[in-house]
C-alpha cells in the first residue's frame, strides 16, 4: 500500500499483532457531500463520540491503529457495500444513511444520495479504509502467526428503535462465535465479570461487516467488535437527546474506570495473538 494517505485516513502503524479500528469516530463532512442534508448536528448525532480519545493508550501497547475522520453519514465503513442488512429483520441505517438511529430524516425530501452518488462514495471512503485494514493485517500475520482485529464503537444507552430498554455497558459481537476463537472471547468475558460492568456477547450486537469480513480464526485472524454504552465513559441523558444537549464533553475522570476496563481488554488480545503457536 503507498504511504501516501488521503487525508481523511491515519494509521498509526505498530508492529504488535493488534490492529485497532476506529471507523465511527469522524465528524467531518465535505462541503460536496452537505447537500440537501436536515442539519450538520444531525447529520454528526450517531457519530461514536469520543472513542478515539477513549482508545489512545492503543499505540501505546504497540497496536496499529486506523482510524476515518469522515463522519458515517457520508459512507458508513462497517456495512456491507452490497445493501445487505447485516441484522435482518431489525432496524438499522445504509451504506450511507438515510436517517438518524432514531429515525429522523437526514436528508430533505428527495435529496438522499443516489445510486451513482453512493458507488462515488464507496469508491472514495469505503473501499480505500477496507483496503487500509487488509494491507496492515496483511503485514502484521508475516511477523505473527495470530493477530486480533479489534473494532471500537459506541451508541447511547437508550435508542428504542434499535434495542429494548437499556443497552448493557459492553457488548462484545463475533458473529456468534465465528469471527475469533472462543477462548478470546472467554478472556474477555472475564474482565467483563470483574469490572462491575454490565456486559453481553453477541446480544444485538453481533458485530459489523468489518468484524465479519475480516474474522477468520482458522487463517490467525481473530476480530471482535466492541460496542460501548455511552454511559459507561461520558456523562449521557437517557433517551432522546436535543442539540445543544449532545454530546456532552469528554471527562478523563468520568472515563477512567471503563477506560481502565478497556485497557486491560487490548492487553488481553494482545496476550492471547502472542501465545498461539
Amino acid at each position: 500500500m503507498s504511504t501516501k494517505l488521503p487525508e481523511w485516513l491515519t494509521i498509526i502503524r505498530g508492529d504488535a499483532p493488534l490492529v485497532v479500528s476506529l471507523p465511527h469516530t469522524g465528524i467531518d463532512i465535505p462541503t460536496e457531500y452537505e447537500r440537501g442534508l436536515v442539519s450538520p448536528w444531525l447529520a454528526r448525532k450517531d457519530a461514536d463520540w469520543w472513542i478515539e480519545q477513549l482508545y489512545d493508550f492503543s499505540a501505546g501497547l504497540g497496536a496499529t491503529v486506523i482510524r476515518t475522520t469522515v463522519s458515517r453519514t457520508v459512507i458508513d465503513v462497517n456495512r456491507d457495500p452490497s445493501g445487505v442488512s447485516l441484522y435482518p429483520g431489525q432496524a438499522t441505517t445504509e451504506l450511507c444513511p438515510t436517517t438518524t438511529f432514531d429515525g429522523e430524516p437526514l436528508y430533505e425530501p428527495g435529496t438522499e444520495p443516489t445510486t451513482a452518488e453512493i458507488a462515488e462514495r464507496r469508491t472514495h471512503f469505503f473501499d480505500p479504509y477496507h483496503a487500509a485494514l487488509r494491507a496492515e493485517i496483511e503485514r502484521l500475520r508475516s511477523k505473527h502467526s495470530n493477530v486480533v482485529v479489534y473494532d471500537c464503537h459506541s451508541i447511547r444507552s437508550v435508542i428504542p428503535r434499535l434495542f429494548d430498554g437499556t443497552l448493557p455497558h459492553f457488548n462484545i459481537g463475533t458473529n456468534g462465535g465465528a469471527t475469533c476463537a472462543q477462548p478470546l472471547s472467554d478472556a474477555i468475558e472475564k474482565i467483563f465479570i470483574g469490572s462491575g460492568f454490565s456486559h453481553v456477547i453477541n446480544g444485538r450486537f453481533k458485530g459489523g461487516y468489518i468484524t465479519r469480513s475480516l474474522g477468520k480464526p482458522e487463517a490467525g485472524v481473530h476480530a471482535v467488535q466492541m460496542e460501548l454504552a455511552c454511559r459507561g465513559y461520558m456523562r449521557e441523558p437517557l433517551g432522546p437527546v436535543s442539540k445543544g444537549q449532545w454530546p456532552t464533553p469528554y471527562d478523563e475522570d468520568y472515563a477512567a474506570p471503563m477506560r481502565s476496563a478497556l485497557s486491560l481488554i487490548l492487553q488481553t488480545c494482545l496476550t492471547f495473538a502472542q501465545s498461539k503457536a
